[in-house]
């Protein structure tokens, strides 16, 4: 199934709150006035975009009818429709598993998804014939360290874990001490849902990674960083944070079916500038699917 197929009934909050009704708009023929820009930007705004890319569509506009190549509200959808495929292939970029083993560091909030991401994308791993383990490095909770288990009980993967309350450095080190020892292809990290506010926390993922990278000097090859679509722009607010002390490599946009917000995502990759990897649009493992910006684009623009 194509990332078109998986996504196009999936994305309707989305469709219904603002491509609809750019649509609706551009059927009429009616002339391009100061009220049906300031409708577009609004619009914008309300959907998630956030200013800076709201202000990049906007000015397009402007040019576009100062040059006359916008001469109806069709050209005006067909604008933001370009600039908005423009910005997301800015950040197309898949996740390629380069070298043996690959070590990913999962950072993240809790309830971004991202536990539930790690066995999804360990289970698309196994299928692929690859020899995966799960590092339940967040130590804080039990109830994390079990449905990590059963993930990778669910995916037939490797897992590493110890007591609740366990150093999360020391798990991460032994974890990936124990890939290297089993020849593992590899190797997911999760770690505790860090709110980005809180100083203290964020350090100590830092020293997850440092301990990753003491254990084998080449990792993390990607620290994947999980993010909530319906959360809006405090996604972006997280993304910077996380960004800062870690240098993310790529995102995942989860729970993209859920919101009618979906300027998130453009917004993030204007503001940020950092890979989307993959994007969520469900509960199944099907559901997480590698990003196409074109695909995603057409999706979302479908009458």
């Amino acid at each position: 199934m194509s990332f078109l197929d998986s996504i196009s009934n999936k994305l309707f909050k989305t469709k219904e709150s603002f491509t609809q009704r750019i649509h609706d708009e551009s059927k009429k023929e009616e002339p391009i006035d100061e009220d049906y820009l300031d409708f577009i930007e609004e619009l914008l705004i309300e959907s998630d975009f956030g200013v800076r890319i709201t202000r990049k569509i906007m000015d397009a506009i402007d040019e576009g009818i100062d040059s006359k190549e916008i001469e109806s509200r069709r050209d005006v959808e067909i604008k933001i429709r370009n600039v908005i495929l423009s910005t997301l292939q800015k950040v197309e970029q898949p996740l390629e598993i380069r070298t043996k083993p690959f070590i990913i560091l999962f950072v993240g909030i809790n309830g971004s998804g991202k536990t539930t991401t790690i066995g999804k994308l360990a289970s698309i791993n196994v299928d692929k014939m690859k020899k995966v383990m799960l590092v339940a490095a967040d130590t804080f909770r039990a109830a994390a360290i079990d449905q990590l288990e059963i993930w990778a009980k669910r995916a037939n993967a490797g897992f590493v874990k110890q007591q609740e309350g366990s150093d999360p450095a020391a798990v991460a080190y032994d974890g990936v001490s124990s890939a290297l020892s089993k020849n593992m292809d590899v190797v997911f990290v999760d770690t505790a849902g860090r709110l980005h506010t809180q100083k203290n926390l964020m350090k100590e993922v830092v020293k997850v990674k440092n301990a990753i990278t003491k254990a084998y000097d080449k990792a993390p090859q990607e620290v994947l960083l999980v993010l909530d679509a319906t959360i809006g722009q405090n996604a972006i607010n997280q993304a910077k944070e996380f960004n800062r002390v870690l240098n993310v490599t790529g995102i995942i946009l989860t729970k993209m079916d859920g919101t009618a917000k979906g300027g998130i995502i453009v917004a993030v990759s204007e503001e940020l500038g950092i890979p989307i990897r993959y994007v969520g649009i469900g509960e199944q493992i099907d559901d997480l699917r590698v990003f196409n910006a074109r695909d995603f684009v057409e999706s979302v623009f479908v009458p």
